[in-house]
C-alpha cells in the first residue's frame, strides 16, 4: 500500500500546511505549475515525488518533469498531464492519448478546480486536486490524499484550507 498526496498549481508556493501532509505520504504527485524547482526539491526530503510540468514552468522544471507522466503504482496505471481537461471536456489530443495509454487513473491540474469523477466511456477515474498555491482565483487551497492498495484507490480525502 502507498499513501499518495496529490497536489497541483503551487506556483512556487510551499508552506507548512503542504509539508505536514507530505510528511505523511509515501509519494507526492504534482500535476504541474510547480513554479519553482525548490518546491519539489523540498518535497523530496519527505517522499518520492512524481510530476509533470505546467504551462508556467520554466526550463529547469521542464528538464526534470515531462509533459506526460505515465507510471504504475501498486497495480494502478496512472497518466498525468497538467492541461488535460476532464471527462466530457478533455483538452485537445488528450482523449486520443488516453485511448492509447489506457490508464486506470488520469490526473490533471491547471483549472484550480478540484474534481474527482469517473469516465465510464474510458473506464478510468479522473482527479484534479485543485490548487495548493496562493496564485489564482480560487478561494480555498486544496489537495487530495488517498491510498493505492493492490490495484484499488482507497480512503480518498479532500484537504482544504483558506488561501490567506
Amino acid at each position: 500500500m502507498k499513501k499518495i498526496l496529490l497536489l497541483s498549481d503551487t506556483h512556487g508556493y510551499l508552506d507548512e500546511e503542504i509539508l505536514h501532509y507530505a510528511k505523511e505520504a509515501d509519494e507526492v504527485w504534482h500535476a504541474g505549475d510547480i513554479g519553482n524547482i525548490a518546491v519539489t526539491d523540498k518535497l523530496k526530503e519527505f517522499a518520492k515525488v512524481r510530476g509533470v510540468f505546467g504551462n508556467i514552468d520554466g526550463t529547469e522544471i521542464r528538464l526534470e518533469f515531462p509533459e506526460w507522466n505515465i507510471f504504475e503504482v501498486e497495480g494502478v496505471k496512472v497518466a498525468m498531464k497538467h492541461i488535460g481537461g476532464y471527462p466530457g471536456r478533455y483538452a485537445k489530443g488528450v482523449r486520443e492519448r488516453l485511448k492509447e495509454i489506457k490508464p486506470d487513473l488520469f490526473i490533471s491540474g491547471h483549472s484550480h478546480i478540484l474534481k474527482v469523477m469517473p469516465d465510464k466511456k474510458m473506464n478510468l477515474i479522473h482527479m484534479n486536486p485543485g490548487a495548493a498555491g496562493k496564485s489564482g482565483f480560487h478561494k480555498k487551497r486544496t489537495m487530495l490524499m488517498f491510498d493505492v492498495d493492490k490495484d484499488e484507490l482507497k480512503n480518498l480525502r479532500v484537504i482544504e484550507w483558506d488561501r490567506k
